[in-house]
């Protein structure tokens, strides 16, 4: 006799109806969060201008919001196993979009700061609630790669919308409308998401521990804050004092997950090797990386002259790359095997961001588009198999908490790699030699280096311009070499750590 029952694993347990329309609205979400990450590039220059932030504070409106975001993903993540993924995806979603009007109407560099930091809380309840979500929506390993890909590559196209986007709004308006365009698609996630998101969550979470979070905020800030100090400024008491105290936060939550019945994050999945594998492999790829990102619309347009709406256009090869790898990344893994396809991704990368180091002022667009594709192409097929050996390494229950482990890497990351790199590309920068007299705001930044211009004689102009450009030029070759390193090093690890690693058949 046959059962009528259904066990977990069937087809027709398995493919929800309507799973296709849910995942349309996740990637809505990560479309909001990769269009604000890129048009922030964009409108750095015009920041600057308006606000006049100096160097540091330029760095950190360019890096609070992966600070903050690192150290609440876990924390978030946790949450949304606990009161469930849709509710808090709606509702960080709702205060993402909010808190984008306070960016575009800051008056001045400690407000602008203040508006990212914020926006980082709410970032923080968004990509781990995606991705968590499809983890439980999608339950066949082939569909569920599907997925990851369609949203890896939602992710890559909001990295080419956004530029263009924002380069089409700063070319027609003030640089904060580029923030509002945050609006229409959060309006538009909230109102369909309502409808069509399933409700998921832990059905034994167990109690949210407050203090798990505050040491969870405290020692990833403090590490990230006294890396970036120590790179921009050198060695000093203060920051190391802020360093240690975060490494004891870290180290405190580490051991009290580890003595909690129901931890925050359950220390235990980095026994895997392959989770420990994609969650490194991610972090090294986005360190080696981040510095292209933040300083390569700077590049395009103050040193190359662009305007914004070309300098969009003008990287949009590395989003067409990363789309069309992350549509086939599932697939390739399965016929050739994980650490091929992610070590063979980061590798190339690691390539492209070696021939930038003849980078130039008169850099012909052949080459910069030809690295980009490039980039591109490697980052897609990597952060797409990684994202899928990391959901696919837990339980569907601890999939938030997963996830926000993945995003965690993403985003610290970031903030080292625009501390560390960005520090570099400033390092060299400042030290360009200039007219007497030129005011100390020129050094401070390309940005400054270009106001301060506008008010001397054309000659001095000149030459204080050509003078900065190039130096500018010189750190940014010098930063993607070192991005190089970064990635050449992530992709021999990964070699080695994903050995035997496979997607689900």
């Amino acid at each position: 006799m046959t059962s009528t029952l259904q066990p977990a694993g069937t087809t027709e347990a398995v493919k929800r109806p309507g799973r296709w329309l849910a995942l349309s609205v996740l990637v809505l979400a990560v479309l909001l969060v990769a269009v604000d990450a890129t048009v922030l590039g964009l409108a750095t220059p015009y920041i600057s201008e308006d606000l006049e932030p100096s160097g540091t504070q330029l760095l950190w409106i360019g890096d609070v919001y992966s600070f903050v975001i690192a150290g609440l993903l876990v924390s978030m993540g946790s949450l949304g196993d606990r009161i469930g993924r849709k509710r808090i995806l709606l509702v960080g979603a709702t205060a993402f979009g909010a808190i984008s009007v306070l960016n575009a109407y800051a008056t001045t560099p400690e407000l602008m700061i203040l508006a990212r930091a914020l926006l980082g809380v709410a970032g923080a309840t968004l990509m781990p609630a995606t991705l968590a979500l499809i983890r439980n929506i999608f339950h066949d390993p082939r569909e569920r790669s599907l997925a990851i890909g369609i949203w890896g590559a939602t992710a890559s196209a909001g990295t080419a919308v956004g530029p263009i986007a924002g380069g089409f709004l700063l070319e027609h308006f003030w640089w904060g409308s580029v923030f509002l365009i945050n609006l229409p698609v959060m309006a538009v996630l909230v109102l369909v998401g309502i409808r069509t998101l399933p409700e998921s969550r832990n059905p034994h979470p167990g109690p949210w521990d407050l203090r798990s979070v505050v040491l969870s905020l405290l020692g990833m800030i403090g590490v990230v804050y006294a890396v970036k100090e120590a790179a921009s400024h050198g060695f000093s008491w203060p920051a190391l004092a802020v360093g240690l105290l975060g490494a004891a936060a870290l180290y405190g939550f580490v051991r009290r997950q580890l003595t909690m019945q129901t931890p925050l994050l359950d220390m235990r999945l980095f026994r895997s090797r392959g989770f420990s594998g994609a969650v490194l492999a991610d972090l090294l790829t986005v360190l080696g990386m981040s510095g292209l990102v933040f300083f390569l619309s700077q590049y395009l347009q103050l040193v190359q002259g662009r305007r914004p709406f070309e300098a969009g256009l003008a990287e949009l090869p590395a989003a067409v790359g990363a789309v069309a790898a992350g549509l086939v990344a599932g697939r390739a893994a399965r016929r050739f095997t994980v650490r091929t396809v992610v070590s063979g991704g980061l590798a190339a990368v690691g390539l492209a961001l070696a021939a930038l180091t003849l980078l130039r002022q008169s850099t012909g667009y052949p080459v910069l588009g030809a690295v980009l594709l490039v980039v591109g192409v490697g980052a897609g097929f990597s952060f797409t198999v990684t994202a899928d050996v990391i959901l696919s390494s837990v339980p569907k229950d601890q999939a938030g908490a997963a996830s926000a482990v993945s995003e965690t890497a993403y985003e610290l990351g970031a903030a080292l790699g625009i501390a560390v790199l960005g520090s570099i590309v400033t390092g060299v920068y400042r030290g360009f030699p200039s007219p007497a007299g030129t005011p100390a705001a020129a050094h401070e930044s390309l940005g400054g280096a270009l106001e301060v211009a506008h008010g001397l004689p054309a000659d001095t102009a000149q030459a204080l311009l050509d003078s900065a450009r190039q130096s500018f030029v010189d750190g940014l070759a010098l930063a993607s070499g070192v991005g190089a390193a970064v990635l050449l090093t992530a992709a021999a690890a990964a070699w080695f750590m994903l050995r035997g690693q496979r997607l689900g058949s």
